[in-house]
């Protein structure tokens, strides 16, 4: 949706999209972060450029944290709250997560690798996938990741193995599929029972019986994950019901209550100002958890247990803002019927193509689900007339798509610097080299300094990983 019409301030930096330290400076208009003018960042470390403002990701994560504790206290339980660091994970990351007493989620032996490099409490490490190999589940058993989760009837062999060898015995949480899907994209859907994550409900039991046969684990409760971006707890509610209707039998099996529960992640954030009338907010959703469980545990004669949840999104993706420079524009008239079939369009006889220095190969996201971002100038604020705009890569690709629909001064530029509020999950995560472009640096930004906490890639260091093979005779 297009996030400005004509007469909108297009100046306007929207804090519930950009990080709360986002705004204009009064020389030029220039947008500043954390006090810094973004072209001071991109003159001082590159462009494209990920910036990520550590004092809002270190707020938000203490803010998660504290709501969910805070209502979990409420209905006598407690809670754990795990950062996913699938959304965004280097060893500072970690580290500021750990240092706001928040506990870290893994799900492959290179994040378990950067969690412990921060110096994160292994027993303060949960480890995920479908497809964990024997060394890794070696290596975190180990390690002493406090809890492993399992995956698949097969992993329940291989950890208990590695437990045994080690001398250990390892907490396991078990996987499964609730049935429930949360309204979302289909490639973000996770609770489908035909997918590859976890297993049937339905085979909890049996499943259950399969780790309580290995004196080398120890089941502490179930987990599951109902989807992405999530707005209510309409999904959370029917699933932790159904969840918590399995507890019974389970504690038969057990002879004793299931100490946990973990309902996963995916509570979304607001990549527009539009989407932030209804992003949901950390309180209401803590709340409203809480109480659902509490009124599912009493429905099923259980007690309350421990609750766990595995939030990233919503912890670190307002705290990123890529910037962009623009290289070319391209105004293209648009045909009626084509702007009758995209009402989004209606008031604008053209679009300007506005292509940038970066694209897919460092934001994914819009090809890939097709999400929506928000963009502003940034190297200066503008009177000009609105323009529709698409922000496009300089990628050999059609969809290469930054933001599909925005409206910018109409005076948009080569050589103008670009924001786009709300990239900090899911896209240094899924960068890539397309077309041997080099990954961007990431930056964080303090109080009015800024440093490099992911180093930037150089085409010298992608062309030393081409190997010349001589064949021999």
């Amino acid at each position: 949706m297009t996030t400005a019409a004509p007469g909108s301030d297009l100046n306007a930096v929207d804090a519930r999209v950009f990080p709360p330290s986002a705004r204009r400076g009064s020389r030029c208009g220039e947008l500043k972060l954390a006090g810094i003018p973004a072209t001071e960042l991109t003159a001082k470390h590159g462009s494209p450029l990920y910036v990520v403002d550590e004092q809002a990701a270190r707020d938000r994560a203490r803010e998660v944290r504290e709501a969910l504790q805070r209502e979990a206290a409420r209905v006598g339980t407690e809670a754990t709250v795990y950062y996913a660091g699938k959304a965004f994970l280097c060893v500072e990351v970690a580290r500021w997560m750990d240092e706001e007493g928040l506990a870290v989620d893994v799900a492959s032996g290179g994040e378990l690798a950067v969690a412990l490099a921060a110096g994160v409490d292994p027993s303060r490490i949960g480890f995920h996938g479908n497809n964990k190999s024997e060394r890794e589940i070696a290596r975190a058993v180990e390690a002493g990741v406090g809890t492993i989760i399992i995956d698949s009837e097969i992993e329940t062999e291989r950890i208990a193995a590695a437990a045994s060898a080690a001398g250990r015995r390892q907490r396991v949480r078990l996987r499964v599929n609730s049935g429930v899907h949360a309204s979302t994209h289909d490639f973000l859907a996770t609770s489908h029972e035909d997918q590859k994550f976890g297993q049937p409900l339905g085979e909890a039991p049996r499943l259950v019986e399969a780790i309580l046969a290995h004196e080398s684990l120890e089941f502490v409760g179930l987990h599951c994950h109902i989807g992405s971006q999530i707005f209510a707890t309409d999904g959370f509610r029917e699933s932790a019901r159904r969840l918590l209707g399995v507890y019974p039998e389970l504690e038969r099996l057990v002879g004793a209550p299931i100490p946990e529960l973990n309902l996963g992640g995916g509570f979304g954030i607001a990549y527009t100002s539009e989407q932030a009338d209804e992003a949901p907010r950390i309180a209401d959703i803590a709340r409203e958890l809480a109480d659902i469980v509490a009124e599912s545990a009493r429905e099923f004669g259980v007690a309350v247990p421990k609750l766990a949840f595995e939030p990233g999104r919503s912890i670190i993706g307002q705290s990123g803002v890529t910037l962009y420079t623009v290289g070319t524009t391209k105004e293209v008239a648009l045909a009626g019927s084509d702007a009758a079939a995209d009402p989004a369009d209606l008031g604008y006889s053209s679009r300007l193509y506005v292509s940038v220095d970066g694209g897919m190969s460092d934001n994914a996201r819009p090809a890939l689900y097709g999400a929506d971002y928000q963009v502003r100038l940034a190297n200066r604020s503008s009177d000009a007339e609105p323009a529709l705009v698409r922000v496009v890569g300089k990628h050999c690709e059609s969809g290469d798509i930054v933001v599909q629909r925005d409206v910018l001064p109409g005076d948009v530029r080569p050589g103008d610097t670009l924001a786009v509020a709300a990239t900090g999950a899911y896209c240094w995560s899924l960068a890539s080299n397309y077309n041997y472009v080099p990954r961007p640096p990431v930056v964080a930004v303090r109080e009015g300094a800024s440093r490099i906490i992911v180093r930037g890639e150089t085409e010298d260091e992608l062309l030393a990983k081409s190997v010349v093979a001589t064949l021999s005779p």
